[in-house]
Order: C-alpha cells, then structure tokens, then sequence
C-alpha cells in the first residue's frame, strides 16, 4: 500500500521537527541532516523541496517566530518539549512564509504530530496556534521604524547580541541590508576542475542537460547552477570536472598565488576546497600538505581528492595549534591558514549559525587563531607566503587576530590584497585585507589576509 499525499506531507513535516530538534538540542548542522534525510526518506521531489523549505525557513526566521509564539504562552518557550518547541516553529513558519499552506491544514497536522508524544501535547499546541490565528497572524507587523538592537534583531530575526555588534561596525541601513541578505537563499555554487575542462565547456555540458547555470561574477572558475538536480546528478560530478565552493572561498586561493614545484601547507584543510584549488593552480605539480584535526574531516578531503584525481595532496590528521614537527615538518614556501572560526559570513548557507553561537564562542575562537597562527609561522621559509583566512563579519576574529600577530612577528609584513584578485574582484580588497559581504557581493561574508616573511 502506497502513502496518501496528505501522509507524505505528514511525513516531511514531521522529519522537519526531528531534524529542528537536533540542531536545536545537539547543536547539529541542518545541511548533514538533511542531506542524510532526503537519501533515505521515499518522497518525491515535491515533498523533498517541501521538507528543505521547512527546515531551512524555520532556522532563518527562528527568532522572530519564537518572539511571536512567546506572545501566545503562559511560560516562556524554551522551556517547553524540544520537540513540540520545534514542532510550533515549523508550523507557524508554514503559516506565516508559505502562502500554499492553509493555516488551518498546518495546524491540523500539527496537533496530529504532537499526538504522537501523547499527554497534554496535542492540546497545548491546538491551543496556542489557534489563539495566534485568531489574534495575530493577520495584523501588520508592529515597530517597522524601530532602529534598536532589540527591536532589529526581532524584525529580522538575528540574536541581538550579534546585532550589536553590527551596528557597532556598519551604519543601521548596512546592517538591515546584511540581515536581509543572510535571511536569502544561497546559491549553489560550484569550482571548475581547471585540469580537467574549462568553465565554458561545463557551462556547455550543464546547458545540454537543460540545467539553468551562469558565470559566477567574481571567480574566473565558478559557476552558480541556479535550477538542477541534486550535486552528485550534475554531468562531470563523477568525472572530477567541479567541486561544491562558494564563490568567495574560492578567491581566497588566488591571495595564496601558489606556483608549480612548491611545497605548500594548507593548516586547516577539511573538507578541502581550498587545498584542492591550489593543486589545480600549480597544475598538480609540487607538493600539498593539507592537515585537520578530524578523521571524519581527512576522509572527506581523500574523497574529493580521489574523485578530482589529484596527485600532489597528502592528507595528515594533526592540530594545527598544537607541535607540528611530526607531523608537517618545516620549511614551507606557503602556508594558508583557512582558520575554524564563528561562520558568521555563512548565515544563508548554515542559518542555525546564528542560534548556535554567542559572545563568549568570539573569545575562545580568537585565542584559537592566535595560537594557530604563531604556531606555523614557525614553518615557513623566509621570503615565504602565508594566508589567513575566515568566514566571518567580526573584527575579533579578523583584523584584531591579524593586527596582533603583526605587532608580535616584525619579520611579516601586510601585502595588498588587490595585486593577487583576479581583476573583477579588487574592488574587495580593503585596507588591504580582502573581504567579502553577503548584501554587497551576493557571496558568502569571508575576510582574508596575505602576509610576507622577510628574506
């Protein structure tokens, strides 16, 4: 016997709950998820777009359904069920995002869902989204003109400590136009394999599949597939013609300026674009050293290695704030250090990001850098190149980290970043450090910096 619709539409309302429920209580990551949900779960491709929506809706505009649902409870809503918690977010997304979902119908499914943790549940969430129907889901939003942290962080749903901070570094219609942004959708962007094809010939091949694909702006290698199939069903994936990069990751490599026959160290490398670009970049001739501290992490990189047929990666599992010397050895032409940092520059991509993290992660993070950064310099020839690099919007984790190993380390000095873009992208180079912003470049927020060690 075959499921009815309204049994799949169930179905991926209720994988949307669980899998809310893991990144709320575990702090897991919403992509893994879901990627693990949509390869086992038997829906078609309507209720697998239905289950993506739901997911990622949710995360983006958690905080302001949360703000919304704290108006309708007697207690506040963290300390109700995780899974009914969840369960009336996704719903109440349903009702306020997505117009072909009749408010009634979600909320029917819902206290179905909520039966099934049996009790007092289905009763307290028939309530509560009945009495939001009934008093304020159809009324104007209220404070539109309100231009406090608090009342910004609500509008557009980002923690308010973080919007703090933004204000602190943009005027007030910069951080709204960041905040708009990072609530899009990202695109899908993908790096061509330079040794394999040329852009245009994969354009090519993505056109006779009748997939809607572009040029990306900025990265002379990128193309952003805008409509298609999923990655691993796109012509050349199994060929090794391109690997999944965002736009902004990508010319992060170009600031490397790594050459044929060097030996280059790539500090933090998983799950291993960047080391997997700078092999092309030097034609696969010299040596790549590209360490993580995970094994989950070296597997990953292995995996596109082998499906890219790169011959000069060696991956090694090592900590790259930790001694070296067993494990990478010395005396490196380039070093990047792509460092784990708090993701803020990704919020389109990993919405939960901004649910996950708080002040006190900025801190420890920094330290993190610091240490890995004093750690290799220590490894790389004089004359040598090394690059930091991060994927967030805070000056803690950017210039305050890079401005320190400055004025500790007389040997480096600071190079311009524009003199290493490609020539579309020297417009992000700004005092001299490179940096990316969703609502300017429609890419991912990412900051890097090229310095020299004296000869």
């Amino acid at each position: 016997m075959t499921a009815s619709a309204d049994e799949k539409k169930t179905s991926a309302r209720r994988l949307a709950s669980e899998i809310l429920l893991k990144v709320d209580t575990q702090k897991a990551y919403a992509d893994i998820l879901l990627d693990h949900a949509l390869k086992s779960a038997a829906n078609d491709e309507r209720d697998r777009s239905l289950l993506t929506e739901i997911v990622y809706g949710t995360l983006r505009w958690r905080g302001k359904i949360d703000a919304k649902l704290n108006r309708h409870l007697r207690r506040p809503l963290a300390q109700t069920d995780p899974f009914i918690r969840n369960l009336l977010r996704a719903t109440l997304y349903q009702i306020l995002f997505l117009n072909k979902v009749p408010a009634y119908a979600a909320v029917n499914e819902a206290v179905e869902l909520a039966k099934l943790r049996g009790g007092q549940a289905a009763g307290f969430v028939n309530g509560v989204l009945r009495n939001f129907l009934r008093h304020t889901y159809k009324v104007a939003e209220q404070g539109q003109n309100d231009q406090t942290a608090g009342s910004l962080a609500e509008q557009f749903s980002h923690p308010e400590w973080l919007v703090r901070r933004w204000l602190a570094d943009f005027t007030v219609e910069e951080t709204t136009a960041l905040m708009r942004a990072n609530n899009e959708k990202a695109p899908l962007v993908v790096r061509v394999n330079s040794l394999k094809c040329a852009r245009e010939e994969l354009l090519e091949r993505f056109r006779k599949a009748e997939i809607d694909a572009k040029p990306t702006e900025w990265s002379p290698q990128g193309i952003s597939v805008l409509s298609g199939p999923t990655v691993a069903e796109l012509p050349g994936f199994v060929a090794g013609l391109f690997l999944v990069q965002g736009e902004a990751s990508q010319l992060v490599t170009y600031l490397l300026a790594p050459q044929p026959g060097e030996r280059i160290l790539d500090a933090c490398a998983a799950p291993g674009g960047k080391s997997t670009h700078i092999a092309e970049m030097i034609r696969d001739d010299g040596e790549v050293i590209t360490l993580d501290t995970s094994a989950r992490g070296i597997d990953r990189i292995r995996e596109n290695v082998a499906r890219l047929q790169l011959k000069s990666i060696h991956a090694v599992r090592g900590d790259a704030s930790r001694n070296l010397a067993s494990s990478v050895g010395v005396a490196y032409d380039r070093i990047l250090v792509d460092a784990p940092c708090s993701g803020l520059g990704t919020l389109r991509s990993h919405p939960e990001i901004k649910w996950q993290r708080d002040e006190s992660d900025i801190k420890r993070l920094c330290q993190l850098q610091s240490r890995i950064l004093e750690n290799v310099a220590g490894h790389l020839k004089p004359g040598g190149v090394l690059v930091y690099s991060t994927c967030t919007l805070t000056k803690d984790e950017n210039e305050w980290v890079v401005g320190t190993f400055l004025r500790e380390h007389a040997e480096f000095e600071l190079e311009d970043a524009a003199r290493y873009l490609p020539d579309e992208a020297r417009h992000m180079a700004r005092r001299k450090y490179f940096q990316t912003l969703p609502h300017r470049d429609n890419t991912d927020g990412f900051f890097a910096a090229r310095m020299r060690k004296a000869s």
